[in-house]
This record gives C-alpha cells, sequence and structure tokens, in this order.
C-alpha cells in the first residue's frame, strides 16, 4: 500500500457538497481515507474570480501507481463535471486558471519524487499556496482516522 496525500477545491455549486461526494469518490476509487481536514474558505489564487473556494486535504492508502492515481483523480474531477483544467498561455509563459466544481490534485506520494510531462509529485507549487498548506498540515499531524 502506499500514502497519498491529495488537495481538493471547488469554487462552484453546492462547495460543501462537492467536497463530500469527491472524498466519497476517492475512497470508493483510490482507497481508504485515513485522514481528512476542516473545510477552509478561500481566495481564488491565481485569477480573479466572484467565487470563493472551499478547500480540505485527505491522506489515502492506495495500491494505485502514481499515473493510475492521475488517471482515476481526473476522471472523478471530469464526472463530477468539470470542463476546463488548467492551460498555459504560450505567449506568456504563463498559467491560465478557471472557475471548477472540483480539483484534485496530487500533493505527496510516499517519498517518490516524479517529473514527467503528466506529472510532477511532489506538486511543484504547494508550497506557495496556503491553501494547501494549511490542510495538509493539520492531516500530517492527525492520527489515521480509520484503523
Amino acid at each position: 500500500m502506499h500514502t497519498v496525500y491529495l488537495s481538493l477545491g471547488t469554487n462552484l455549486g453546492d462547495k460543501k457538497h462537492n467536497l463530500v461526494s469527491a472524498i466519497k469518490e476517492i475512497e470508493r476509487r483510490i482507497g481508504p481515507v485515513r485522514a481528512q481536514s476542516a473545510f477552509l474558505t478561500t481566495e481564488p489564487w491565481g485569477f480573479e474570480s466572484e467565487n470563493t473556494f472551499l478547500n480540505a486535504a485527505v491522506r489515502v492508502e492506495t495500491e494505485l501507481s502514481p499515473n493510475e492515481l492521475l488517471r482515476v483523480t481526473q476522471q472523478i474531477e471530469r464526472e463530477m463535471g468539470r470542463t476546463q483544467k488548467s492551460s498555459v498561455d504560450p505567449q506568456q509563459s504563463k498559467v491560465i486558471y478557471h472557475d471548477r466544481i472540483i480539483d484534485i490534485d496530487i500533493l505527496l506520494y510516499d517519498d517518490l519524487h516524479i517529473n514527467t510531462k503528466k506529472l510532477t509529485i511532489p506538486h511543484p507549487h504547494m508550497h506557495e499556496r496556503n491553501f494547501v498548506l494549511i490542510p495538509l498540515k493539520e492531516i500530517l499531524l492527525t492520527k489515521d482516522t480509520q484503523q
């Protein structure tokens, strides 16, 4: 079994329902959720929006490989209604972010370091984002919620 840390965020629709639904799908498709942070309301980061975010982090045990984990998290996002992923503006070399029903980012996967075109672990920007660090710190210091 592998230990992974995921960050979740939403700023559209019933945000609490979106996070709860995503966590249920993570548990069903990825593995047992061993710790979950409180939900944190935050301002948009990297773009302007009138919608605040609700963020959380979870620690999950999984048998999935890193690439399988990425595939499943992206599938959950799509099935929950996410239509746009962040993209890079080639003229400005700047990431373009969008409002989203759900965003699931892989923060950590055991002690692995991966840097491919499709996947970077640890997440390359997590240290810049309090909406990731605050929930992550909470579950790093928490014992498993399930035995």
